[in-house]
């Protein structure tokens, strides 16, 4: 499953909402992922390959390779 290894974000999921003549007619499912990364960073003194979302890398909780 797509899950950042640093904040454990996951998808999520909810309704679709089809809007038709200001009624809501229609709901089916739809799911929303995060958006990883695979990179190269620091765990534990040893460089690994982490999936971490974009949100981690932008706010500077990686430390990368």
């Amino acid at each position: 499953m797509a899950k950042c290894e640093i904040c454990n974000k996951t998808q999520n999921t909810g309704n679709k909402l089809s809007i038709t003549r200001s009624h809501i007619s229609k709901r089916t499912l739809r799911t929303w992922k995060p958006n990883l990364r695979t990179v190269r960073a620091i765990v534990d003194g040893q460089v690994k390959k982490v999936h971490v979302c974009a949100k981690c890398l932008k706010n500077g909780k990686v430390k990368r390779a």
